[in-house]
Formats: C-alpha cells, sequence, structure tokens
C-alpha cells in the first residue's frame, strides 16, 4: 500500500480551506482486497456471470499485468486462497454506506466510482474504467489525482515536499485485471473528510512517460465527493435521518451553483470549508441537495450561489445565505452595523410538552391582549431578573396581568428575527423565535423559553397568536441572492413598493410560507395567526389581484391550520397605511375590523352617522355577513402604529388628521379640569364600545395605564410597558373598568359573544325619547339600542337573564333617556355610565334606577357618555 501525504497546490485560490493538519490517504493498486473489492464491484453493477476463477487467472497471468500490483496481489492472497474464497462466496455482503457514481468518458467508455464507508474511521474508493478505445496490450493506465474542498480550482495540498514534475497532482497505477478493465482503490481516513477527489486518467506505454490524459465526456476531471454524498431533495431545510447523517436541501431554480459552507468557530469571518454542490449529483429539479455522514467540529453553515440575477447590483459572490428552512439560527456580528444569520448543525432541542392542552377558545368567546415581547417587561419597573425582563420567560411572570384585565388570548407581535434598523415587521426568517427573546440570548434558550410560555399560558386557558409578515422580509440578509426571480416581485411592479416584496403565491414562496405556518403549530403549539399586509397575499405572480389566490385557500383548507385561528390584517407596515380590500374567506378567514376602529373614532369626535356606529355595534354585517358572522371581526380602538389611546383623546391638530383624534379641547398635555374630565369619559367610552360590540375585543398593551408616545405615529416611539403607572389612580380604575367589561361579555355571552348576527326581532334602536334614531341627520349625536334575550335560551337556562339597555351620547349636552319597559317582573339595574366618577361610573351589581314618570324609567345622561342598564328580577 502506498501512503501519500496530500501537500500541493494546483494553482492559487483565495478560499481557505480551514483545515492545519493534512489528510493521510492511502493508494491501493491491488484489487484483491481481502475479497472486499469484489463485493463492492458486485454492488455497482460489475459483470455478475464472471466466473470467479477466470478473474483471478487475469490478474495473475496476464502478461500485460503490471509486475509490481502483481507482486502486491501475490504476496496479500495466495492463489488456492482467493480460488476458494471466489469459490464458495455466492451471496454478496451487504454493504453500507456506498454511493456510486457513473460517467462517460471523452473518448468512450464508463468510469464507476463507489465510495464505501468502511467504519468510523476510513472511506474507500473503488474507482473502475471499462472499456476505453485506447486500451492495447502495451499500455498502463495511471490516476491523476487530487482532493479539494472549495471548487475545482483549489486542490489541497498533498505533499509538503512537491514534486517538481508536477506539483498539483499524485499518480497512481491502475489495476488492470482484464483486457479493457481497470481497477483501483483508494483509502481516506474520515476526520478529513467530507472532501472532492478530482482526477483523469492517462495511459502510458512503458516506453512512454507523458501519455494522454482522458477526461469526461465534458472535456474536464471527473469529480467525486467523498465523506458526503448527493443527499435527498426533501425535506427542504436541514435534516437528520435515521442513518445518522445530516441532509442539506435548498431551492434556487436560477442559480448556476450552489456552495455548502461550514464554520467551525463562532468568531470566524469565513467558511472552515466548503463544497460545492455537482449539478449533476446534488441537484434534482431546483433543490440541491447534499449530506454529510458526520460534521466533525462545525457548528454553523449556509450557502454561496454563483450567478444568480439579484434585484439590486450587489456582489453576491462571497455572500453567505441562510437557509430559509434552518430550524435554529445564530446571529453573528459582522460589523458595528451587519451581522451575519447563519444555521447551526443540530436538531431543535427536545421538550416536554406533558400534559398541555389547548384551549380551542370558540373565536366568539375571544378576549386579545396585543403586546411586543420585548417592551412588555423590558422596562426596570418590572421587576424581573435581567435575564427574563424582556423574554418570553419575562412575560409569562406577569401571567397574573392578563388575568386581571380577563383576557384569553394573547396576540404577539411578530417574533422572527428582524433587521434591527427597520423592526419587527420587516422579518428575515419564518422558522425560529428572534434570539433577543430567549433568556441568555441563545437560539437554544430562546427556543424552550418560548415553548415554555405557551405551556404555561395554556395551563391557564390563554391561547397565543402570533402576528406573521410573509409579504415582504427586511432589506438584507433574508432570501436575498438565492433565488430572486423566484422569491421576489421584479422592481417593475411598482405598486408594490419594494424590492423586497414577497411574490407570496409563487409555488416555493407558497411553499415555504405554509411549512412554516405548521412548524408553529406543531412544533410551538401556537394557537393562531395574523396575517399583516393580508392584501398582498392576494396578487399573483405578476403583481394583478387573484379571485382565488392559492395561498389564502392553501391555508383555509389545510388539514392543520385551518383548526387554528387565521385572522388577515390589512395594515401595511411598508407604506404605514391601512388597505381595504375584499378579503376572500371560505368561511374560515377572519379580519382585523380597521372600518370599526375608524367609525368608532369618527363617532366620539362628534362626526360620522349613527348608522355607521350602528354597523359596528352589531357586528359588521357590511364585511362579515357573505357566510361568516360577527364572531369572524376581530375589533380594535388603538394599535401598536398610530396614536395610542390616551392620546387619541389629547392629539389631533397637524399631520394627525388620519388618525381620526380629538384632543378634547386643548392639544396635548393640560392641567384644565373640564378637558381632563372629558379625555377620561373619552377613554372609557372607546373601551365601553370595545367591549359591548359584537365580535372580539383587542386590546393594545399600555392602553390599561395610559401609555403615551407623546403625540406620535411612529411605531419607534412606542415606550416598555411601565408597570409602576399601574399603581396609578387612573390604572387602577381603567383596570378594574376593562375587569368589569371583560365578565360581562361572558355573563352574557348570548348577546356579546355571538357566532352568527342577532336576530331582527332581538334588537331594537332608539332616539332618546323612544322614537326611531335619526340615521339620515349628520347632526345627531345619540343613539341606543336595546338588545332583547332570545326567551328560548332563557327557559332553557337554569338562570333567566333580561334584556340589556346601551346608550351613547357623543354630543357636547345632556340628554334625558326614557328606557324601554323591562320584561315583565324585572326592572333596569345601571350597570355603567361612564360620566360618573370613579369608583361609581360601573358596578356589578348594578343599581337600581326607580321610576321616574308613570310606568317609564328616565335617566339623565351627561354629554360625551355612554351608559348601560341590565333588566334583572328585583329581588336578584
Amino acid at each position: 500500500m502506498v501512503t501519500l501525504c496530500p501537500s500541493i497546490l494546483m494553482r492559487p485560490c483565495f478560499l481557505d480551506s480551514g483545515f492545519i493538519e493534512s489528510p493521510k490517504l492511502t493508494a491501493a493498486t491491488n484489487f484483491f482486497h481481502g475479497g472486499k473489492m469484489r463485493h463492492a464491484f458486485e454492488k455497482v453493477g460489475i459483470e455478475r456471470k464472471l466466473v470467479y476463477g477466470e478473474v483471478l487467472q487475469c490478474a495473475i497471468s496476464s502478461p500485460y499485468q503490471n509486475p509490481s500490483s502483481r507482486l502486491l496481489a501475490s504476496s496479500r492472497i495466495s492463489v488456492e486462497e482467493t480460488e476458494q474464497l471466489f469459490a464458495t462466496s455466492t451471496k454478496v455482503e451487504e454493504l453500507k454506506d456506498v454511493s456510486t457514481y457513473l460517467f462517460r468518458t471523452e473518448v468512450g467508455g464508463q468510469v464507476k466510482v463507489s465510495v464505501e464507508k468502511e467504519n468510523v474511521k476510513k472511506y474507500v474508493l473503488y474507482i473502475e474504467v471499462s472499456p476505453i478505445q485506447e486500451t492495447s496490450r502495451d499500455k498502463r493506465m495511471v490516476l491523476i489525482w487530487g482532493i479539494y474542498r472549495s471548487d475545482s480550482s483549489c486542490i489541497m495540498p498533498l505533499d509538503s515536499q512537491q514534486s517538481a514534475s508536477d506539483p498539483g497532482t499524485v499518480e497512481t497505477q491502475f489495476f488492470k485485471y482484464s483486457l479493457d478493465k481497470f481497477v483501483l482503490e483508494l483509502e481516506f481516513e474520515a476526520k478529513h473528510t467530507p472532501c472532492y477527489v478530482s482526477f483523469a486518467l492517462k495511459f502510458l506505454s512503458n516506453t512512454d512517460t507523458e501519455g494522454s490524459e482522458i477526461r469526461n465526456h465534458k472535456k474536464e476531471n471527473f469529480c467525486v465527493p467523498v465523506g458526503f454524498g448527493s443527499g435527498h431533495p426533501a425535506p427542504l431545510g436541514l435534516s437528520f435521518p435515521a442513518d445518522g447523517s445530516m441532509n442539506f436541501a435548498i431551492f434556487s431554480r436560477n442559480a448556476k451553483g450552489v456552495v455548502l459552507c461550514l464554520y467551525d468557530d463562532k468568531t470566524t469571518d469565513k467558511p472552515a470549508l466548503e463544497l460545492d454542490l455537482d449539478p449533476y449529483i446534488n441537484r434534482s429539479g431546483d433543490v440541491w441537495h447534499a449530506s454529510l455522514k458526520s460534521a466533525w467540529n462545525f457548528l454553523s453553515y449556509g450557502y454561496r450561489f454563483k450567478g444568480v440575477v439579484l434585484q439590486e447590483d450587489l456582489d453576491n459572490a462571497e455572500c453567505v445565505r441562510l437557509d430559509p428552512y434552518a430550524k435554529i439560527i445564530g446571529i453573528y456580528q459582522e460589523s458595528s452595523l451587519a451581522v451575519k444569520y447563519l444555521g447551526l448543525l443540530s436538531n431543535e432541542p427536545a421538550f416536554d410538552w406533558g400534559d398541555d392542552i389547548r384551549p380551542n377558545t370558540a373565536i366568539e368567546k375571544l378576549m386579545v391582549y396585543h403586546l411586543n415581547v420585548v417592551r412588555f417587561t423590558k422596562d426596570k419597573s418590572s421587576q424581573l431578573p435581567s435575564d427574563a425582563a424582556g423574554t418570553f420567560s419575562g412575560l409569562s411572570e406577569k401571567l397574573h396581568h392578563f388575568k386581571d384585565l380577563g383576557v384569553n388570548a394573547i396576540l404577539l407581535e411578530p417574533v422572527f428575527p428582524y433587521g434591527e434598523n427597520k423592526g419587527p415587521y420587516f422579518p428575515c426568517h419564518f422558522f425560529s423565535p428572534m434570539n433577543l427573546y430567549g433568556p441568555s440570548g441563545g437560539p437554544v434558550s430562546t427556543i424552550t423559553a418560548m415553548k415554555e410560555m405557551v405551556r404555561k399560558l395554556h395551563a391557564n386557558g390563554i391561547e397565543v397568536l402570533l402576528e406573521v409578515v410573509f409579504t415582504h422580509t427586511a432589506e438584507d440578509g433574508a432570501l436575498q441572492g438565492i433565488d430572486d426571480p423566484s422569491y421576489y416581485y421584479a422592481d417593475q411592479v411598482a405598486e408594490l413598493g419594494s424590492l423586497n416584496a414577497l411574490n407570496c403565491n409563487y409555488p416555493i414562496v407558497q411553499r415555504l410560507i405554509l411549512d412554516s405556518l405548521r412548524h408553529w403549530v406543531t412544533e410551538y403549539h401556537v394557537d393562531g395567526f395574523v396575517f399583516i399586509n393580508a392584501s398582498s397575499l392576494l396578487r399573483g405572480f405578476h403583481g394583478e389581484y387573484l379571485s382565488r389566490p392559492p395561498l389564502v385557500e392553501a391555508v383555509a383548507f389545510d388539514p392543520l391550520l385551518s383548526n387554528t385561528k387565521i385572522i388577515a390584517d390589512a395594515w401595511d407596515p411598508q407604506n404605514v397605511m391601512q388597505k381595504e380590500v375584499r378579503f376572500p374567506h371560505w368561511k374560515r378567514w377572519s379580519e382585523i375590523n380597521t372600518k370599526f376602529c375608524y367609525d368608532v373614532r369618527n363617532y366620539l369626535r362628534g362626526e360620522g352617522l349613527l348608522s355607521n356606529l350602528a354597523t359596528r355595534l352589531c357586528g359588521s354585517g357590511d364585511i362579515f355577513s357573505d357566510g361568516r358572522g360577527p364572531a369572524f371581526s376581530f375589533n380594535f380602538i388603538s394599535r401598536n402604529i398610530g396614536l395610542p389611546l390616551v392620546d387619541l383623546v389629547s392629539f389631533s391638530g397637524g399631520k394627525l388628521a388620519p388618525q381620526l383624534s380629538w384632543n378634547c379641547g386643548e392639544e396635548g398635555p393640560t392641567n384644565k379640569t373640564a378637558v381632563l374630565e372629558t379625555r377620561l369619559k373619552q377613554i372609557r367610552n372607546f373601551l365601553f364600545i370595545l367591549y359591548v360590540s359584537l365580535g372580539v375585543p383587542v386590546l393594545n398593551m399600555g392602553d390599561e395605564f395610559g401609555q403615551t408616545s407623546g403625540g406620535s405615529t411612529s411605531y419607534k416611539d412606542r415606550k416598555p410597558f411601565n408597570w409602576n403607572a399601574l399603581g396609578t389612580g387612573f390604572a387602577i380604575q381603567i383596570m378594574k373598568f376593562i375587569s368589569f367589561l371583560s365578565s360581562f361579555r361572558t355573563k352574557r355571552s348570548d348577546l356579546l359573544q355571538r357566532r352568527d348576527f342577532l336576530k331582527e326581532e332581538n334588537i331594537d334602536w332608539h332616539a332618546s325619547d323612544q322614537s326611531p334614531p335619526k340615521w339620515e341627520d349628520p347632526s345627531c349625536r345619540f343613539l341606543a339600542m336595546t338588545l332583547k334575550a332570545d326567551k328560548e335560551e332563557s327557559e332553557l337556562s337554569s338562570h333567566s337573564k333580561g334584556d340589556v339597555f346601551v346608550a351613547f351620547n357623543a354630543a357636547d349636552h345632556s340628554e334625558s333617556v326614557i328606557l324601554p319597559p323591562p320584561p315583565e317582573g324585572m326592572a333596569w339595574r345601571r350597570l355603567v355610565d361612564t360620566a360618573l366618577p370613579f369608583p361609581g361610573f360601573f358596578s356589578k351589581e348594578g343599581k337600581p334606577v326607580l321610576e321616574q314618570m308613570a310606568g317609564l324609567v328616565t335617566y339623565e345622561m351627561k354629554s360625551h357618555s355612554c351608559i348601560l342598564f341590565e333588566a334583572s328580577n328585583p329581588s336578584s
């Protein structure tokens, strides 16, 4: 056996192979290697009908066999032993970890290569050449070979003492075992793989030392991977098959070449190892794939893409891209401003979900709290340890706050990794949470912390919903450079206004989105999703609107996703605006109801028609009467963009006209009692209308204690949650009011938490004197409604329920309101009057209201206020 220490560089290469120790390779010119060689070639298709004795005889007695090879053969196995072995072995041994490759040569004939992992320490290459036209009795064949790791122009060193005649290659002689067949065996130490073996063939006569080289049909060197295989095109991303290997698969239709980059040190700027993926071996359709038998000391990975058309004029050659399907990612600082995302070479950590049970709350029963994970507990006032503040763990520690408010679902702002410059609504990745949200900032601890949070919330009956953004990405560090023509819209779709707009209904992007959603449901037990910028989900390949967008329909009918809450939100974070579009739903999609927000704001500031308010109170039939119902309307007053609730009643000048706010008489902070009283009433009014309307109420983080942005509508000006502010008089009364409204919705779920619309006979509309409302009078600011309890439901219930009377007065003067007659045997009790001082403006038990006119109850209703009465038995 000939031992070769790789050394020589064929030509300069700027890529660092990352290896210090040179691998040891053994070239064996002997075909009879303990019978193993024979079995390998039987496995890959050697002529099985060949008589083994004839093969042996040919190998030993052929006058054309190289003398040194014949000597080696005779010294390793005697003729008799070999004949007995060949004669008695009729069953081919089962070989493990064998990959075979078949090449055509430029002069005809074939080269067949088998790569076998013989054990944990060694790989063996078996090379068979047959038949070659230049074969003759006076010629012998040699293998001219080298190994490389990045591309075929960079040969790894083969010997520190370079050959003067040929400094870049090693020549190893074949064994000729028939007139037109040659074989050769090479051994590699496994610790120095993965790598490529690049080789050519050369015929030499006894007198000729130059010979002629033979390459493949493309007139290039033959190339075979060692230590990594072709892999499989599915599943996409990094997977771990049962055989202990790692499979890599990534989509790129337009890449001319893909390089798998492996890193062994977090501080290394360049990959420790780069492996070119052969388009003939490592590509199936539009998916590039490879498998590694072992990763040794490598920690993370990424890809470089060659020849990809970019949206922008950027140099893509050296950019290492994150695998879109990576489940665990590391974030590495490349410079003071730039970060690099890489996938980690590890499976997701095991997690014991125990007896976790999804609450599966009926959609009409939901009461949602919208928050940002970091801002919720990052402030020192949270009194949490530094490793918990601003994380999923910190959010879990504030479970009592959700219970105090009476909410049964939390809606998280996007938790995907994102670019710091633009925030969480511009994601870089779709399969993992942002490392920032974990206790230690590490990916594994973050994953575990999120799952622990979900499990704890579920145990307390609280669902977890995620805002997700699949219509665009960050401007760099996301999918750019992988296959821009497939993933992104072309820049000529001007209406989209961005080069980072994802082509959502393109098959591969649709698949990515569906796989991401399923991953969050199966791995993180997430209960539902709010799709930001949902109107862009309706666009086709060229930016046109589709009546039946494949992605939206696929989500609606997916066996897994259709059982979660799926909600469309038309807000576009790129243009910071709300888009109105008729959203196709298949009776499965809910929607964030922006019209509710606008109409309620308009009414309380003294504008808009009464009919608009009535439509929102009854569940927005203009939007949801097409086969869905009021439960599909997610209602909000304020959100994380635009003005917070307290600013809606404090600012209205200048550029704030689109916010439909009203400062109640003075802009900004004030000490005027009359202004402050009006503002307080308006805040109560907003919350009251939110909770007595049909649909799902969505409360925004910080509104319960009056968090302000100083009149700014910018997302970046939102401040962390101030836990100390919960101790103020304002926060105490608002918290209690929200808790009361939540409990009242649950108590009167027959009227306020409905999946279908109220029947016409179950609702009456009134003016202040019980006459019909002045629907078409734009100056009218008063509206009242009586919600009548269903008699059949009351009879079936052990507890009889009375009617509910609600009135709204947005005028700047009082109204004398006549209440309708209560049901027989019942009397009206006042539960809410937003004009009364704390703590009397609401009551759980209700204050009895006496008749002030013969047979009628009248009530003096103050300006800018709302009232709520419930009919009940006088004795209750």
